[in-house]
């Protein structure tokens, strides 16, 4: 299993960016895929993932209406769009699956579970929004 994160960069503040995950080495028999970030010296928190058993997507409450993961099973990728980026966005930006099935607790950052927990990892990307 691997799994390729890139697309990072440098970006202005109200600017947009997409990432990408490819994966490689499995096709359709995960729980779920999405996105961590982490800052330096902060605990990594999970950004956004999508259940691959109905699609459905789960996102860090404070992303809403600005973050939007997606997939193309065909490609065997996995996209997160970001807009209306802000300085606080900059971190390295891990995407992570599951291939365990696994009960995940409410959590008040997402309104619900965040139901990833990252059996693989990719190597990250690194987003900078500064002007």
């Amino acid at each position: 299993v691997q799994l390729q994160a890139f697309g990072g960069g440098l970006v202005q503040p109200g600017g947009r960016l997409r990432l990408s995950c490819a994966a490689s080495g499995f096709t359709s028999d995960y729980y779920a895929i999405g996105w961590f970030r982490q800052v330096p010296g902060k605990v990594r928190e999970g950004v956004a993932c999508i259940s691959n058993s109905d699609g459905s997507t789960y996102y860090l409450n404070s992303l809403k209406g600005r973050f939007t993961i997606s997939r193309d099973s065909a490609k065997n990728t996995v996209y997160l769009q970001m807009n209306s980026l802000k300085p606080e966005d900059t971190a390295v930006y891990y995407c992570a699956a599951d291939f365990t099935r696994r009960k995940f607790p409410y959590d008040s950052d997402y309104g619900g579970p965040f139901p990833l927990f990252g059996d693989y990892w990719g190597q990250g990307t690194k987003v900078t929004v500064s002007s």
